[in-house]
Parts: C-alpha cells; structure tokens; sequence
C-alpha cells in the first residue's frame, strides 16, 4: 500500500463535500447554482491544493476490452454506438451528461493563487488541475464536437453565458492544448506514477494531438485538412521527448512469452519501467476492479482482430492457405507470441480450476485472458487489485510512429528501430522493415483501411496492425476508427471462431472432445455414436431450441463455418456519416436552452 493512496482514500470525504457544496445541477450546458464553500476557509496552503486534486483522480480510467469495436465478436450488453446504428439512441432518448467535474475544476483554478506557499509548488498543482480540465473536454470534445467552454465556475446570475451557445471545435481544441502545454510546463518531473507528472502530461499531449491530427486529416467535411500536421507534428515532439528522457523502456519482464502479459496482471506499475501514468489498486483498502469478467463474460474477440497477427517468422497470417478455415487449435500455431497472451488458447486453465476452460460458441469462441488474474482471490466480484495503466511508454512509441508515418517522414529504418521494432522485439517477432513494407502493401489491410492513399501506404496500414495487436483490449480501439473516419467498419458483422461441422469439438486441446454444437436437442446424430460416458460430459450447445427459435449465434454456411450472431442478422447496423461520430444533444436540453443550442453534428436533419 502506498502512503499516497492512503492519504487519497482518507480525504475523499473533503473532497465529496466539495463537490457538493459547489452544487448538482447537470443539465447539458452547466447551469450552475452559486457556490456555497468559503474559498477563505480552504485555500490557504499548498496542502489544501493537494487535498483538492486529489479528488480529481477519479477521472482516470483504464477500460479492460475494446466495446464497441470491430475487436469484439459479440458482446450480450452492447454498447452505446451499437445502440446508435441501430436507431435505439436519438434526441429524444439522449443521455444527459454531467459537467459537475468542471465546475469543481474551475472553482479550484479561481482559488489556487490565494494560498501561501512557493509559486513552484502552486504552478504544479494548478497543472495537474490544467491536465484534468483538458481531460474532461477532450471527452466532450469526442463526443459533441462544437461544446461551450468555460475556464471558470458559473453562478445563476451568469445568464447569457449559461445560455450560450456551443464554441467551434477549432477554440476547444486550443483551449485544450494550452491547458496541457501548461501543465506540461509546471508540473513535476518527479513523484510516484499513479500521480500527474510532467511525463503524464506529455503522454497526454502526445495521444490528444495525434487524436485530432489525424481527426482533421481525414474528416474532410470538418474543413479542417490543411491544420492537421501542426498536430501531428505536437505528437511526435511530445512522444519523442519522452522517448529520449531516458526514464521509461518496454519491459521484457517474463520473457517473450510472458512478458507481454505480465503488464496487465502486476500487482506493481510503480516498479514498472513501461509505467508513465496507472491506477494503483490495492487489497487492503479494498481499492479494487474486475478484470476476471474479460473470460466468457460477456463478449469475446473478433476473427477480425485475430487475423491482424503475423505469423511467428513475420509473415502474413492472411496469406496462408485456407487461412478462413483453420480451426481453434491451429489459429495459434507459430503466430505472434502476443496471440496467445490476448486469446485464450486451448489448454488453457485457470488459476483456480481443475479444468482447461471450456470456451463458449454463444459469445463467438475467442475467449479474452488479457488482464484475466492469476491470483485464486482475484477471480470474483471486484475483487481484483492489479494496478492498471491509464498511459504506458508502448503507446508513446506507437505515437511517434504512427505521427511521422502520417506526415509522409517516417523515411529512415532507424526511427522504427526506436518505436515499433522495440515492441517486436520483446516478443520475440522479426523486425518491420522500411523497405519491405513499403514495397509490399498487405491487401487485406488496404482493403480494409480504405482511405488510406500515397506512397507510404504500406508505413501506415503496417503501424495501424501493430497499434491494433498492441493495444488490443485497452479501449483504444473504437476512438482509433472514429479519428481514421472508417465508422463503417463498425457496421460489419463480426465473426467468432470457424467450426468445420455440426456435432463434437475439442476445444481444450487435449484430443477429447468437449463441447457439441448441434442443430437442435431433437437432432443428436452427430453425437449419436459416442460412448455414453463422453456424451455425459459433453456441453451441448444448439442452433435452435426446441421450439425452432433461433439461439443468439448461428453458422456461417447453415451446418459449418464461422460463428455469427442472431442480432447482427436479423437488426442489422448502419453507420450514418458524420452523424454517428457523434453523440446527439438531449431533446430536453434543447428545449430548456431556447434558440442558442445548436443539435450536434449530424443530428440536426
């Protein structure tokens, strides 16, 4: 346990008092009630500074799948863009968000100069709450595109800016980037990873401006191309001062076909070379989260996501024969050791099961174990404390890459010897060549990334399959085709693991069989001839019931192929461009705001 997150735990109490002094309105554009708390009474030390941010850190998160993604087979909750192509989310139905975080934040910014204490340490903390500001619109920002920006806490007799309408995307994005120039500028290089530190800061500069550089790249309709590279360019400098701070490395913890994994069940990022930012878990506050939920929860992976895995000697996995048809046990067979450190493969047991796991043909059969513990203790409700990353120095690398690639200057070997070539190389994989790439455009990538064009080509569409293996499962995904502006590819209808035949599999690797499909509980030939014993200990899984309903998967050619899914068929998804970038306003938001609001982007037809 740390002394910091000892201290952090015991002020929440201050920090819930705060907030709630400061008032609970959230309709859409923060109408604000007058602050009630005496600034005089609280902000007289830097100590009071600390105790404020810390109740920021409530912010940070860091997802354990990628919801809502073409990296997802099927997924029984569903997700908020899924509900949006599907027409379940309009104006009229529309969430309403809060913006109780920013008021705090402001009223924190109006008051942190009264305190006594050295300007350093004052600039420090007005950083972190710089950095958390920034945070919170770039949210927005992804959400709504044209918000209201306000740098301080409104009263109720702020009328006309209450009423205000939204600010341009191009003045929020400045706003956001002074805000994480100057925390960048003030805060401390030094302190323990789970608080901001000026690397956390640069990591996320370097992650926004790679965001919106590529947004404005490719969302032409924004009118905004020709401003794209001054962002790109922020990312690689951002990146790059990291990488050249000597303070962070990948760590080989584990070896090749471990060390991979390892990250993501430590119960120490501080210890963590990798380690720019992370959330710090612990037991014996019962600061916890579920990770074990990753394993035949609720969803599974996407045959999609596993294609995008090389083969062990660098080749294409897409390039081998009959490369659709391989079945469970032979999708692993000399690939990229990260495969089998993301997907469960068979054989595999957990820590606290007498058995291999049976993986289940109703989520699609890709089991995920990345983040899945390995601590008997861990494998329930909440009950997980490893730490988890919110920003580590592989994403900085694949930053800097994917920027120069981006900007037609990734032209030297050496640059990606110092990116993406260090992430290979923990796990043993050859290295992505230059040349090579460029000389050999996958066609299954460019197939896929369809607006992609020029002569580096091959650079960009190999970066993107190295982001995508890399940060499987990180909750990258989704905002990764949302700035590309490939929404399509969130309509496609995914598919799980490929079955030869109706009747018994082996999906344990161990020769027996363990599970069957079949076409309905009245139509058992395909087990018929088993021996008893075996068929006892068969789960059954069936396309139909016994009323002929459909179960929730299907196959791909009616008795064989891949596994697909009842919803996607029968409730087909449609991406509608620009509309579905975006999140609409709520209806009743519209109507409490009179004329001002403008419906977001796409909404308003």
């Amino acid at each position: 346990m740390t002394t910091y997150l000892k201290v952090v735990i015991q002020k929440i109490a201050i920090i819930a008092f705060l907030g709630l002094a400061m008032g609970c309105n959230d309709d859409f554009m923060n109408r604000v009630p007058s602050t009630s708390i005496s600034s005089e009474n609280f902000f007289n030390t830097t100590s009071d500074l600390k105790t404020y941010t810390d109740g920021f850190y409530g912010m940070l998160s860091s997802p354990i799948f990628d919801n809502g993604s073409d990296n997802i087979a099927h997924h029984n909750s569903g997700s908020t863009i899924d509900q949006m192509m599907r027409g379940g989310i309009t104006p009229q139905n529309a969430a309403v968000w809060s913006w109780t975080t920013l008021r705090n934040i402001n009223f924190f910014l109006e008051n942190a100069r009264r305190v006594t204490g050295g300007p350093t340490e004052i600039d420090h903390y007005i950083g972190v709450a710089r950095f958390f500001r920034a945070r919170f619109y770039i949210d927005k920002l992804r959400q709504y595109n044209d918000v209201p920006w306000y740098s301080n806490s409104l009263k109720t007799a702020d009328t006309e800016l209450l009423h205000k309408k939204q600010d341009p995307r191009t003045l929020v994005v400045d706003s956001i980037m002074a805000d994480l120039e100057y925390a960048v500028k003030t805060v401390k290089t030094t302190g323990h990873k789970s608080t901001i530190t000026k690397w956390a800061a640069l990591a996320q500069l370097a992650q926004f401006t790679l965001y919106e550089g590529t947004y404005r790249k490719y969302h032409t309709y924004l009118g905004l191309e020709s401003t794209a590279n001054k962002f790109l360019e922020r990312a690689v400098s951002a990146s790059e001062e990291i990488m050249k701070s000597g303070g962070f490395s990948i760590s080989k913890t584990g070896g090749v076909n471990r060390a991979y994994r390892e990250l993501f069940i430590s119960e120490n990022l501080q210890a963590n070379t990798e380690s720019i930012l992370f959330i710090d878990y612990d037991k014996n506050l019962n600061a916890r989260r579920n990770t074990h939920t990753v394993l035949d929860y609720e969803w599974a992976l996407s045959q999609s996501l596993m294609e995008n895995y090389l083969m062990l000697d660098g080749s294409r996995f897409t390039e081998q024969p009959n490369y659709k048809n391989k079945n469970i046990d032979q999708v692993f067979e000399n690939r990229d050791p990260r495969l089998a450190q993301t997907f469960m493969k068979p054989g595999f047991k957990a820590v606290n099961a007498e058995n291999p796991h049976r993986l289940k043909p109703t989520l699609g059969g890709y089991n995920q174990i990345k983040f899945y513990p390995e601590v008997s203790e861990m494998i329930s409700w909440e009950a997980s404390f490893t730490d988890a990353f919110v920003f580590r120095y592989a994403e900085i690398l694949l930053i800097f890459a994917e920027a120069k690639a981006e900007l037609g200057i990734l032209t030297d070997q050496a640059d990606l010897d110092r990116s993406i070539n260090l992430l290979r190389d923990r796990v043993g994989m050859p290295k992505m060549v230059l040349a090579t790439i460029q000389g050999n455009v996958d066609p299954a990538l460019s197939t896929y990334y369809t607006n992609v064009k020029g002569g580096n080509l091959g650079t960009i569409l190999e970066i993107r399959r190295e982001r995508r293996v890399e940060l499987a499962c990180e909750g990258n995904r989704q905002l990764d085709i949302f700035r590309w502006e490939l929404g399509e590819r969130l309509a496609d209808q995914q598919q799980g693991m490929y079955v030869k035949e109706l009747g018994p599999m082996d999906v344990t690797g161990d020769g027996k069989v363990d599970i069957a499909i079949l076409a309905s509980p009245t139509e058992l030939g395909p087990i018929a001839s088993l021996p008893e014993d075996v068929k006892k200990d068969l789960t059954l899984y069936y396309l139909k019931d016994k009323n002929g309903t459909n179960a929730n998967f299907y196959l791909e050619n009616g008795t064989s192929g891949h596994i697909m899914f009842t919803v996607a068929r029968d409730n087909k998804k449609t991406f509608v461009k620009p509309r579905h970038y975006y999140y609409p306003i709520a209806h009743s938001q519209m109507v409490l705001n009179g004329s001002n609001l403008v419906q977001t982007l796409g909404w308003d037809k």
